[in-house]
């Protein structure tokens, strides 16, 4: 319905102006005319004059036309209801007494969402009851797009309830929904359920599964459980194989916060094995399926390919070229310069007579190590050092650095590989230091941490190992870590002002991993225990740096990812290198990474040719769900395709037992100038909405003194009378 009405927004002095000019324009009309002996010409002329000031008086007065807009339909209150995976929460009356009668929250707010509540106001507004957060099971929940849903498809708004635990995790923020309300003047009515503090419970929030292990080597697989539980205890956590092994580990959890452990498996079959961790329920806890994770894991045969380049046989070459041959997952490489004999040294079948040629030969190597050796004669040229830092940044191959008392290392800082280097050198001391009594390394907080460094199976056996290994009478010249490196272990004793001289340090470089090795004394670690630390220190290494590498490999394709073990929701780097039939690097190319997802939904992504001579390319993807993806690399220049599979960890965004957020109820509420009410007291709140005062009818005015017609009219009638004088000759 609408009413048109006119009027004048005059003012005394516009009135009196209009007055005075309507008198001056006919006095002057009338002077004129009578001066023309009454020309009819004249007449009309004249005529046109006073049309013209009298139509500028007209709008000089600001006229205006309002038309009022009054709703013909009955005003609407939204109430919305959320339908998430959290509102199954039973926590309702937690704080009470008696914990017999707890509700979820889903139940104590299904009185709202019965239309006979609302029968008080239901003959005077439509009621619209509507659920929002059952999408994809009830596993997010989005409270902009529900709120701004309820304005933008009921145009007589009046009020909207809603009944929620306040917890969104999809879509904008909700207080920009209830900005837009608010420019509208229409209230939130909030209705928050739940608790503020989170249920007793235990949570397994990680079970860091590697995506692939080895036949016959011992797999540590870390896991993390967060108690809300008010006292410490002990449980035994078991891990069930799909083969039927059961592997069960007591642990101490912590109230109130994480505990993080470790369960050591060694597998004895080739074969896809889904591993089953479960934390035992504790009698006060309240929520029981977050309580196990599940997992794959590929055990498989192993063969790296080793490469060491030397250039004299000393001591800890030896050893190491003894632990890896030794080592049935290596197949060893040797390639020992010896600048003082004509030819390379060899000896067995290890010994290879030249470093290899071509990137179709390196780019076999899983792990190259660089023990003294440097850019000089009768070692390492440009070109070669090229190819090795090629081999690095697009192969996702390992390089370790194993100066030595010649110093030959130091000329690497001329070469290509010196941004790989993860160490500063002093080049006033390139031969390194010595000392007449041993000194030892000292693992900083990060080694304590890691695999590399794990010689014992306890965290405490492993430090007691650290400091009872025999120690070192030399070390390379190093002045301190450069930026972006980790150190796992530093010098004991010597320090300079940078700190600790550092010796164990390790880098990631474009797709691989670099290791320096600050002593030469490892091969001592053997004396009075044989091979125990000695091979489990470079096998660990090996391994730990050839593991992205080899997650997934076909005849002409190699697939990996980073990171290597995947969040739900974050950003996959995914990377593939790809080679032509005939070996060689594939330049350019069209490789596609498909990923199918559990729920079976499919997504593409095209992947970008780095434009160098290694055959790599790379894309990022980003997960929407957790689980098992399998991806299918496909290349249609050498018509290949690989199959592999990608294990997302994360749980759902909504999780059953966390705390209610009433901050957020309160926020919504507050900026719409609504209220929150208690799904207690339901009559308070029908009678609030009832109270609501009604919005003003929509108005709108057309303001003729300023409208572009006037304004052409007024040029028009002017044109013309300026027209009319020039043709009765007054021009």
């Amino acid at each position: 319905m609408s009413e048109t009405s006119f009027g004048f927004q005059w003012t005394t002095l516009s009135l009196l102006i209009s007055v005075l000019a309507v008198a001056g324009v006919c006095a002057l009309s009338w002077y004129t005319w009578r001066r023309s002996g009454f020309r009819r010409s004249v007449f009309f002329l004249e005529l046109l004059r006073i049309a013209i000031v009298g139509f500028a008086v007209f709008l000089l007065n600001q006229p205006e036309t309002v038309q009022e807009f009054k709703p013909a339909e009955q005003p609407t209150v939204v109430i919305l209801g959320d339908q998430s995976r959290s509102m199954t929460t039973q926590d309702v009356g937690l704080g009470s007494e008696s914990s017999a009668g707890l509700l979820t929250r889903q139940q104590a707010i299904e009185s709202l969402l019965d239309e006979e509540t609302w029968n008080d106001i239901s003959e005077h507004m439509e009621v619209v009851i509507s659920g929002f957060g059952a999408d994809d099971s009830g596993s997010r929940s989005n409270l902009y797009e529900a709120i701004d849903k309820a304005r933008t498809e009921h145009e007589n708004l009046r009020a909207v309830v809603l009944a929620s635990d306040g917890d969104w995790n999809d879509g904008l923020p909700p207080v920009q929904a209830a900005m837009r309300l608010r420019l509208e003047r229409i209230p939130i009515f909030a209705v928050p359920v739940g608790s503020e503090t989170r249920l007793p419970d235990l949570d397994l929030i990680s079970f860091d599964v590697p995506t692939f292990g080895i036949v016959g080597k011992t797999v540590r697989i870390p896991f993390t459980i967060e108690s809300s539980l008010p006292r410490d205890h002990v449980a035994q956590v078991e891990m069930k194989v799909s083969d039927g092994t059961s592997i069960k580990h007591q642990i101490r959890v912590a109230a109130m916060g994480r505990t993080s452990d470790a369960i050591l498996w060694k597998p004895e079959n080739v074969a896809d094995y889904t591993l089953t961790l479960t934390v035992p329920t504790h009698p006060e806890e309240r929520i029981k399926d977050n309580n196990f994770r599940e997992t794959p894991i590929a055990i498989r045969e192993e063969k790296l390919k080793v490469l060491v380049v030397e250039s004299l046989p000393r001591w800890e070459y030896r050893y190491l070229r003894n632990a890896l041959s030794r080592d049935p997952g290596v197949e060893l490489h040797c390639l020992l310069f010896h600048p003082g004999l004509e030819k390379v040294g060899g000896g067995n079948r290890d010994y290879i007579q030249e470093f290899p040629e071509g990137l179709e030969e390196l780019s076999q190597y899983d792990v190259v190590f660089l023990g003294d050796v440097g850019l000089n004669d009768k070692q390492l040229t440009e070109e070669q050092c090229r190819l090795l830092k090629g081999l690095v940044e697009q192969q996702a191959s390992g390089l370790v650095f194993m100066p030595g008392m010649k110093g030959n290392l130091l000329s690497l800082n001329e070469s290509p590989l010196s941004t790989l280097i993860p160490v500063v050198f002093d080049p006033a001391q390139p031969m390194g230091w010595g000392s007449r009594t041993p000194s030892h390394f000292a693992l900083t907080e990060l080694g304590r941490r890691s695999l590399l460094t794990k010689l014992a199976d306890t965290q405490d056996e492993n430090m007691q190992v650290w400091e009872s290994l025999p120690g070192f009478q030399w070390h390379a010249p190093v002045i301190r870590a450069k930026a972006g490196a980790d150190v796992l272990a530093v010098h004991q004793e010597s320090s300079n002002e940078y700190g600790r001289i550092p010796l164990l340090v390790t880098r990631t470089f474009g797709a691989g991993k670099v290791l320096f090795m600050g002593t030469d004394a490892a091969w001592r670690w053997r004396r009075g225990v044989e091979d125990i630390y000695h091979y489990r220190f470079w096998g660990q290494v090996v391994r730990w740096m050839a593991y992205r590498r080899n997650m997934a490999e076909g005849e002409l394709m190699r697939f990996y990812y980073s990171p290597e073990l995947p969040q739900i929701r974050q950003t996959i780097a995914v990377s593939a290198n790809v080679m032509e039939k005939n070996g060689e690097p594939l330049s350019k190319g069209l490789v596609t990474a498909r990923f199918v997802a559990p729920s079976g939904r499919t997504e593409t992504v095209a992947m970008a040719s780095s434009g160098s001579e290694w055959g790599a390319f790379a894309g990022v993807f980003t997960p929407a769900e957790p689980g098992t993806y399998q991806v299918i690399l496909r290349c249609k220049e050498n018509g290949s395709e690989l199959t592999t599979s990608l294990f997302v960890q994360g749980a759902t965004l909504e999780q059953v037992g966390k705390p209610a957020r009433f901050e957020v109820m309160q926020e919504l509420s507050r900026v719409t100038e609504g209220r929150v009410a208690n799904v207690a007291d339901l009559s308070q709140l029908i009678k609030d909405i009832q109270d609501v005062p009604e919005p003003p009818n929509e108005i709108r005015r057309v303001q003729l003194w300023s409208h572009p017609l006037s304004a052409a009219t007024l040029i028009l009638l002017l044109g013309l009378f300026w027209v009319g004088r020039k043709v009765i000759g007054l021009i």
